[in-house]
């Protein structure tokens, strides 16, 4: 049963600002979990290191929507309330994200497997509809504008009687939620991923890659209906592309064989061209297969390591890439800022003494430099500045 409130006029033309430059840094340091649950503040124990004292029944990682993956992270979200040395045990759960599906998910697994009271705010910008809040009976709710974040943390506090102290746990997702917001800034973060991929099929390929056959198969997979062949997995799909563009079997023969069953999967994919791939005479493309094959024979959800790090790289050139000066419409565009709103509400819970830790399932590889480059000053992405653009919030929060 849900409740839904559109009356929120003042929610109705967005003015956005830019805000300036911040981190996500600056408010929750280095309480950080990319893919490999492995937390950046190295007070925490890493996931191989913990994953029997969190009841887990083996050490192979999970992905984001399964109980095991929840399981991982209230422990963690316990052993960080135990070293901020508070007294008081968790007691309530936060979730902010941007997805109806995945981060619904993941909180319903972390209420379920902590016991504590829960609500989540999923937020997709959608300015031609007209403002909605709806709040759904299992604590979720869904909205189509992110300042609806201020009416949330209202409701919570007079309606549902919620603590918002030391006693509350905030997840925040980072991808297209406190960076580049979904249904306003995601762009950018799309155009990142899609050029680390076409520059390692550049550098494997060369004069003998066909881009728009990549492109085309890469705008066609990354569609929820090949989901189930895909796994929704980046680096499949960028594995499969990749071949798509050398010629190693074309787009249209391959949607053909996934609609009549002949192809169901990506593990009968990368089988199929290991065969294939026995008379292909470009040593690159070749050891580049071996690579990945063995990465993704041994269970590594992250298989196309070469694609992830430019994919990092063209991520980190996006942020605070443009001038101060430059127009709201092309910074959004162009550039992956912090959400405003997301920032303010986030500013408001660590005054309130609220626990802070920041999720995301974007590979480690796409997220943080290796040695070398943090030699150089590259910086993880929770810790790269970027511009704030989001409409202010501040007066609408609770006092």
């Amino acid at each position: 049963m849900s409740r839904q409130v559109n009356t929120m006029m003042y929610l109705e033309a967005p003015v956005l600002e830019n805000r300036g430059l911040g981190a996500l840094s600056d408010l929750l340091g280095d309480l950080v979990l990319y893919r490999r649950l492995e937390p950046v503040d190295r007070r925490l124990p890493s996931f191989q290191e913990a994953w029997h004292e969190m009841g887990l029944p083996n050490s192979q990682l999970p992905r984001k929507h399964e109980l095991t993956y929840a399981q991982a992270v209230g422990w963690l979200l316990r052993l960080a309330q135990e070293m901020r040395g508070v007294q008081q045990p968790l007691q309530e759960l936060l979730y902010l994200g941007d997805t109806a599906l995945l981060d619904s998910t993941a909180f319903r697994n972390l209420v379920q497997v902590t016991g504590w009271q829960g609500w989540a705010f999923i937020a997709n910008e959608q300015l031609a509809a007209p403002p909605k809040i709806e709040h759904q009976a299992d604590g979720i709710t869904l909205a189509n504008r992110w300042a609806a974040i201020a009416e949330w943390l209202n409701w919570l506090l007079n309606q549902q009687e919620a603590c918002l102290d030391e006693t509350t746990a905030v997840v925040v997702d980072i991808d297209k939620t406190a960076l580049g917001a979904r249904g306003r800034n995601a762009t950018p973060i799309d155009c990142a991923r899609m050029e680390g991929a076409e520059l390692v099929v550049k550098q494997v390929l060369g004069e003998h890659l066909d881009l728009t056959a990549f492109r085309t198969a890469y705008r066609e997979l990354n569609q929820p209906d090949y989901h189930a062949f895909t796994a929704d997995n980046q680096d499949y799909l960028a594995y499969i592309c990749l071949m798509i563009g050398a010629g190693m079997c074309t787009l249209d023969a391959l949607k053909q064989d996934i609609a009549e069953g002949h192809m169901v999967n990506f593990e009968q994919f990368i089988r199929w061209m290991d065969v294939r791939l026995c008379r292909e005479t470009n040593v690159c493309l070749i050891d580049l297969h071996r690579a990945i094959y063995a990465r993704f024979q041994s269970g590594d959800p992250t298989p196309f390591k070469a694609f992830r790090r430019q994919e990092y790289l063209a991520t980190i050139s996006r942020m605070a890439n443009l001038p101060d000066h430059a127009p709201l419409e092309q910074r959004l565009n162009e550039e992956i800022c912090l959400t405003g709103e997301i920032m303010t509400a986030m500013r408001w819970l660590n005054r309130r003494g609220v626990l802070l830790l920041a999720l995301s399932d974007k590979p480690d590889e796409a997220s943080l430099p290796t040695p070398e480059q943090a030699e150089q000053g590259y910086q993880a992405l929770h810790r790269k500045l970027t511009h704030v653009v989001g409409q202010p919030v501040d007066d609408w929060l609770p006092r």
